[in-house]
């Protein structure tokens, strides 16, 4: 897979060549993270942490809000690490710091070793230090203690010479089951595929910011079809996993895709085919995935009314169900005069006493069918302070996810009962 970079300095995006010179200064990095994190992780490296100069902590926990990202530059202690863990980081990435010591306190699959080759040497302090260690030997050594090795081509990185994937192979050796990214150099989306049939991931920078590779193109270079007309099936999504049917796409529809953040695909009668541009269905387009085999591919989409299919129902196998139904009936239900949950909507007083008062009943219910009963209650009032708020499902589960990732654990004791709470 591709990890596109994000490299932090002085609060902007840059690109360096081997670490030293300022070839590319991109600018503010939240729009590139948000572009970036639409096909799965982002590396987000702090320079000026890591070169003991300054520290770009606040926007990288704003980054941590728009894309998932594995974390690096500058942590140097376990504890370090777990402060970016409990930020919501999906994994940290330590350099140095990447000794038994260290990495025997933090969660082994939350960790990334970086380590520096120069033709097969690791090297340190900055690339300027050669330390007479094979590269592969480091890895060994390590692999027991973290989830995955970044590995850094310093003599091609920046330079975009190339990367060979031959090159990726003793490393891959050496690593076993752990797995591996490799960067420095890469130029073209092929390397980036040939990387990936062999199971490595390519962190790219320089390439992506000069235009030479897309993320689309990345894509398109891992997937393969076994289909006569070439098309890879498109498993199409809500917000909350549901599938609402199923497309195709090809290398032009996930490239116009992915530049619009609107869901686009292939039509066998069509071509092109942007959704709701005649019906108003349209799509807005919030992830893309690739299978484990690389021949087919998930869209996460919010839908808009009234839904995916063409007989105007949400899904091409019926209407919604669950939660994700009950979300799209709130939406519509402003519109209605007579609706209980436009008047909930206008009283922000009485939808408060409706919380506390579910809340209470919940927390008293006996039987699995009262908490059930109960609990239905407490969700449709919670969905709709949610909708007066403007927070979907999906934030609110994404909010879950961050906080999954969290190390540190609150005590979760009983606090003091705040004026108006649950008696």
């Amino acid at each position: 897979m591709i990890i596109p970079s994000i490299d932090l300095m002085d609060g902007k995006a840059v690109q360096l060549v081997q670490g030293r010179t300022l070839v590319i200064d991109a600018g503010d990095p939240r729009p590139i993270a948000e572009r970036f994190g639409m096909t799965g992780e982002i590396a987000v490296v702090d320079l000026d942490a890591a070169l003991g100069r300054g520290s770009n902590a606040e926007l990288i926990k704003e980054l941590l809000r728009i894309a998932p990202c594995r974390v690096g530059g500058g942590i140097r202690d376990a504890e370090a690490a777990i402060r970016w863990l409990d930020a919501g980081a999906t994994r940290v990435v330590l350099g140095t710091a990447a000794t038994p010591e260290v990495l025997g306190r933090l969660p082994r699959e939350r960790v990334i070793a970086a380590l520096d080759a120069w033709e097969g040497e690791v090297v340190d302090h900055g690339w300027t230090r050669r330390t007479g260690a094979a590269i592969t030997e480091r890895i060994a050594a390590l692999r027991h203690l973290v989830g995955e090795f970044l590995v850094t081509f310093v003599e091609t990185e920046g330079t975009m010479r190339g990367l060979p994937a031959e090159r990726a192979g003793p490393l891959l050796a050496a690593a076993g089951e752990t797995r591996l990214t490799v960067a420095g150099g890469i130029r073209n989306a092929a390397e980036i595929a040939a990387l990936d049939a062999m199971g490595v991931d390519a962190q790219v920078g320089m390439a992506l910011y000069r235009g030479d590779i897309t993320i689309a193109g990345s894509l398109a270079a891992m997937l393969r079809s076994d289909r006569p007309d070439g098309l890879w099936p498109t498993v199409v999504c809500d917000e909350q996993g549901t599938a609402l049917g199923l497309a195709y796409s090809n290398a032009e529809s996930l490239a116009a895709a992915l530049d619009s953040r609107q869901g686009v695909y292939w039509s066998r009668e069509r071509g092109l085919w942007r959704k709701g541009s005649s019906s108003g269905a349209s799509q807005r387009l919030r992830s893309v995935r690739l299978d484990c085999d690389r021949d087919a591919i998930r869209f996460t989409v919010a839908q808009a009314a009234p839904g995916f299919c063409h007989r105007r129902t949400s899904t091409c196998w019926g209407a919604a169900e669950g939660l994700a139904a009950l979300e799209s009936r709130l939406d519509a239900a402003p519109q209605s005069p007579a609706s209980y949950t436009r008047r909930l909507l206008g009283d922000r007083e009485l939808l408060a006493s409706k919380l506390r008062e579910e809340a209470a009943e919940l927390a008293v219910a006996a039987t699995a069918h009262e908490v059930c009963h109960e609990a239905a209650d407490l969700l449709y009032f919670t969905l709709v302070r949610m909708n007066a708020a403007g927070v979907r499902l999906a934030d609110v589960a994404a909010e879950l996810d961050r906080r999954a990732r969290r190390m540190t654990r609150r005590p979760g004791d009983a606090k003091p009962l705040a004026q108006g709470a649950l008696p």
